[in-house]
């Protein structure tokens, strides 16, 4: 499995992710997090899908982000995901989202390591 801590993600704002006003609708900027991790990992070598069937589950015990400018519907957006921290049962990402070299928005993530009980338990070794 690589080493890889940060990965850059191209995202195209659809229409249905938007408001009245064509703006990116505030909670679909969570979603966008989500996909970042998604690719960080992948780009690691795993998915979600082989961590979860070896029985360890990353939820969220916290997210914010911080809104700089609106993006808009059609926009190609950049997000960059980094994987900030790790510590035993914690991983921190954050997120930077650009339109060309304008920043939009950066938010942070916290999640921990649980079985299937919700316990929580140790990160696996390859999420080290």
């Amino acid at each position: 499995m690589s080493d890889i801590r940060e990965h850059d993600t191209q995202i195209r704002v659809r229409y249905a992710e938007t408001d009245r006003m064509g703006l990116l609708h505030h909670a679909n900027y969570f979603v966008y997090f989500e996909i970042g991790r998604t690719e960080l990992l992948r780009a690691r070598g795993l998915t979600y899908k082989e961590v979860e069937d070896a029985g360890h589950f990353l939820v969220i015990i916290e997210i914010a982000c911080k809104f700089k400018r609106p993006a808009h519907y059609d926009d190609l957006l950049t997000l960059r995901t980094t994987a900030a921290k790790v510590t035993h049962v914690k991983i921190v990402h954050e997120y930077r989202l650009y339109r060309g070299e304008t920043l939009l928005a950066e938010g942070h993530s916290v999640l921990a390591c649980v079985d299937r009980e919700g316990k929580p338990q140790a990160l696996p070794e390859v999420l080290r």
